[in-house]
């Protein structure tokens, strides 16, 4: 009788301790109970890419007086390059294909675009005296990134306004400081005129940057248009 008991109290313990699955009505069809929902990342990824950009347009205008931008390599390094850097991953996992590409490549840019005027780079200090060959290899640096961001204004057209017009004033930036440093006649004023489009930029930035981080209407009094594109209907 008291093996039959010992048994028996072998059987049921295994119920005693298997712990009870939530109810199926606590999480949405097909949802991990281990879900966690990510804060939108476009915000951050826009005010690191405003923030750099304006500095640096500031310095291209030479506004009270400043035309060496060797300052901006800290903002490039960590604000402009590794924070968007940093929201493109996120944006990632939130299935933005477009945002995360944006700003993973912009982060890396700004990061590349530092790199240059770290003097332990070596990457200035190659070129000598020969400032010809040394604009010319930044000309084409900064054309390549004129492609890449056309690239993705023309990835906009289907998005909102802001965004289509952010990217068209950068493309604008990328063409005229390229242009400077190709231009040995017409430098400085080329240049000037990519800061002060690149001011543009930054400012457009600040607002869509903005008006994404107001976008939810539960923690904000207010929201900021960007001028929705009706999407197409998929049949």
């Amino acid at each position: 009788m008291s093996a039959h008991s010992h048994v028996e109290k072998i059987d049921k313990e295994p119920e005693l301790v298997n712990a009870r699955p939530p109810p199926s009505a606590a999480y949405p069809a097909g949802q991990s109970p281990y879900y966690r929902k990510l804060g939108d990342p476009g915000p951050l990824g826009l005010y690191g890419f405003a923030s750099t950009t304006f500095i640096l347009s500031m310095y291209n205008v030479q506004a009270r007086g400043v035309a060496t931008p060797n300052v901006v390599v800290g903002m490039a390094l960590f604000v402009g390059g590794l924070a968007q850097f940093v929201a493109g991953m996120w944006e990632f996992a939130t299935s933005n294909t477009f945002a995360a590409t944006a700003f993973t490549m912009y982060g890396g840019f700004w990061m590349s675009f530092a790199t240059v005027f770290i003097p332990g780079s070596g990457v200035l200090t190659a070129y000598g005296t020969n400032d010809t060959e040394l604009n010319s290899a930044l000309g084409i640096y900064l054309i390549t990134w004129m492609i890449v961001t056309f690239l993705l204004l023309v990835a906009t057209l289907r998005r909102n306004m802001g965004l289509v017009v952010l990217f068209f004033f950068l493309t604008i930036t990328f063409a005229l400081l390229a242009g400077g440093k190709f231009s040995a006649t017409h430098a400085v004023s080329l240049t000037k005129a990519g800061g002060a489009f690149g001011i543009i930029t930054a400012m457009v930035a600040f607002y869509v940057g903005t008006a994404e981080m107001l976008n939810d209407r539960r923690n904000s009094w207010f929201v900021l248009p960007l001028g929705q594109i009706p999407q197409r209907e998929i049949v």
